[in-house]
């Protein structure tokens, strides 16, 4: 039987080992009547400030118009969510944190300038801050006097950050830092007040750093100096640049945490802006959905609204049913970094301290929250397109935008190629330093495919018995082919990226297929099963589409390194570990798309 572990003791990863309890995931319907008001908020902003002005923020010739939206913001207390109250923020826990990411998130470029300012920009200092540098910074970024930028990636350094050039050296008098480098990507550069900026010291003798350290640089300290916007796909109103750093002088107090940190800092803030751009485009899907339903309603032909054909039915009750999955993992994951932050807390650890620990725990919730939310926003704003037809590809329908805003969450905060790799990295790195216990599970499983199946009786009690055995197995398929993987390849699995990419698709169906059943379980002990009856459809149809693709994720990578006998042991498991009993999605999708349809906008 597989354990089940009291709340704060769930760690990152242990999903695919252990059974979770429904009483031990938070649901969305659970926020409180202060984190609702919160969102009606965020939403009302949106409706004022935002919406009526996209056409002009898309084509503005400077990047005043978006600043003063930041000012707008911050006024409402939107920048200072994650800020202490201490330092003039609302000290918001990472849950409701969220929230104003996934609402906003429906902004476009807005929402990216917000993002960029509140998480990447300002977070660095809440975590890695001393005293005087939180004292200092923080109660401007807060207010939206001072607006940030993060400094990372340059040229010849994407995903490969700690290759950067940016160089910072000691002045003779030992008062400054002197910055030269280059910066590209930069959001938020034109108009930043301050920039988080990754370099390595230069001792000035032919000797560099290995790693990165991290500073706060103020526009004003000098030698700053940008390009024009760049000129993008999407998110045109988000002001893009390429910064230079020209003998910029920054004060020896303005070196961030400790000296060969930056590469620590950037890894760990940039966890925390997947799982937040994993819960923003969940924002942006629900209310291109709601457009899609609106056009479909409104649209006639062949003499019928566009609504009432089949087809279109089931583009938006499946286009649903994966932001209703997306949503779901999203907040789990946030309520797990939330409870074992309280818990470190509790056990005498520092605020900041704690909340990097859960976050670090939790890196490959994080980082598969990331995959889901943008390639379920790409799903929905195809599909979006597709019901609009003709109109969906023209610039004077809000399909076009939201088709070209989606596309960058895919490269955002690490590729989703790279984020897939790390998903496996780390599962497997936990697993060798004995954080996790993926091989013993493995092993079994290994020793489970040569046996004859148990055709026993299902024990008979509780909700989704048949669905839970479902998911168990599914488990085990990921552990069957990690398990072959690891024994195959030993260290140079981490050379075969196809392999690890389809161990990644495989784990991600799974935490994300687990979270909607368990979140509508709950559901149904709260509100009673026939009042939810259009949520159990989407908990169902999405796990038979889960298990269809972990199906030919496995197969996909066992044939990649399976020969002979193996590779036929290895793909009768898979077989055995992926069945579920046929049930009629067409009825489900159109269950969901009705209800939808008579609404006129996403309900769930």
């Amino acid at each position: 039987m597989i354990a089940t572990e009291p709340k704060a003791s769930i760690k990152g990863g242990e999903f695919l080992i252990k059974e979770t309890e429904a009483s031990q995931v938070f649901i969305p319907e659970e926020f409180s009547e202060e984190q609702q008001m919160i969102a009606a908020t965020c939403r009302e902003f949106l409706e004022r400030e935002i919406w009526p002005r996209l056409e002009d923020i898309d084509h503005a010739k400077s990047p005043e118009l978006i600043s003063s939206l930041m000012d707008k913001a911050g006024e409402l207390g939107l920048l200072g969510t994650s800020v202490p109250e201490e330092y003039g923020g609302f000290g918001m826990n990472f849950n409701t944190s969220m929230l104003v990411a996934e609402i906003t998130g429906a902004g476009h470029s807005f929402s990216v300038a917000l993002s960029a300012h509140t998480g990447i920009g300002t977070l660095p200092i809440v975590y890695y801050g001393n005293d005087e540098q939180k004292a200092k910074y923080l109660p401007k970024l807060a207010s939206g006097e001072f607006k940030a930028a993060y400094c990372l990636t340059e040229p010849d350094s994407g995903s490969d950050a700690n290759s950067g050039k940016t160089k910072a050296r000691l002045s003779e008098d030992g008062k400054h830092y002197i910055l030269n480098g280059q910066k590209m990507w930069i959001t938020n550069g034109g108009f930043a007040d301050v920039y988080i900026v990754f370099a390595k010291i230069d001792e000035g003798n032919g000797q560099t750093d290995k790693n990165l350290s991290a500073f706060i640089v103020e526009k004003d300290f000098g030698g700053i100096t940008m390009n024009e916007p760049e000129k993008k796909m999407g998110i045109k109103g988000s002001d893009t640049r390429q910064i230079f750093f020209n003998d910029t002088k920054v004060p020896v107090e303005n070196l961030l945490s400790e000296r060969g940190n930056g590469f620590k800092i950037a890894v760990n803030i940039l966890n925390i802006g997947r799982i937040k751009l994993g819960v923003a485009t969940v924002g942006g899907a629900k209310e291109v959905i709601s457009n899609a339903i609106r056009y479909a309603n409104e649209r006639r032909q062949f003499g019928t609204p566009l609504a009432s054909f089949g087809a279109i039915k089931h583009k938006l009750g499946e286009m649903a049913i994966k932001v209703y999955a997306s949503e779901t993992a999203s907040y789990r994951a946030g309520q797990n970094i939330d409870d074992l932050i309280e818990d470190l807390k509790a056990k005498g650890m520092g605020d900041a301290e704690a909340k990097l620990k859960a976050l670090e725990q939790f890196a490959i919730e994080c980082a598969i929250m990331k995959v889901h939310g943008s390639e379920a926003l790409d799903y929905v704003v195809d599909e979006g397109v597709q019901v609009y037809g003709g109109m969906g590809y023209s610039a004077d329908a809000p399909m076009d935008r939201s088709y070209r805003d989606s596309r960058i969450n895919r490269i955002f905060e690490g590729t989703n190629e790279i984020n897939r790799m790390l998903v496996v990295d780390m599962l497997l790195k936990r697993a060798m330093k004995g954080e996790l216990d993926l091989m013993g599970p493995a092993m079994a499983v290994g020793k489970e495919i040569m046996s004859i199946p148990d055709f026993g009786a299902e024990e008979d009690e509780g909700l989704f018995v048949a669905e839970k055995k479902v998911l168990r197995n599914l488990k085990k398929a990921v552990l069957m082919v990690a398990g072959a993987a690891v024994q195959k390849f030993m260290m140079k699995l981490s050379e075969e990226q196809e392999i690890l990419m389809s161990l990644a698709d495989m784990v991600i169906e799974v935490y994300a297929a687990e979270s909607v059943l368990l979140r509508v379980e709950k559901l149904i002990g709260i509100k009673g099963e026939e009042s939810v009856s259009l949520q159990r459809d989407m908990a169902i149809a999405y796990l038979h589409e889960a298990v269809e693709r972990v199906n030919n994720a496995g197969r996909a990578a066992i044939t990649s390194f399976a020969e002979g006998d193996e590779l036929r042991v290895m793909l009768m498991g898979l077989k055995r570990f992926t069945k579920i009993e046929p049930i009629n999605l067409k009825v489900i999708r159109r269950r969901i798309a009705d209800a939808m349809i008579a609404e006129n906008k996403y309900i769930f």
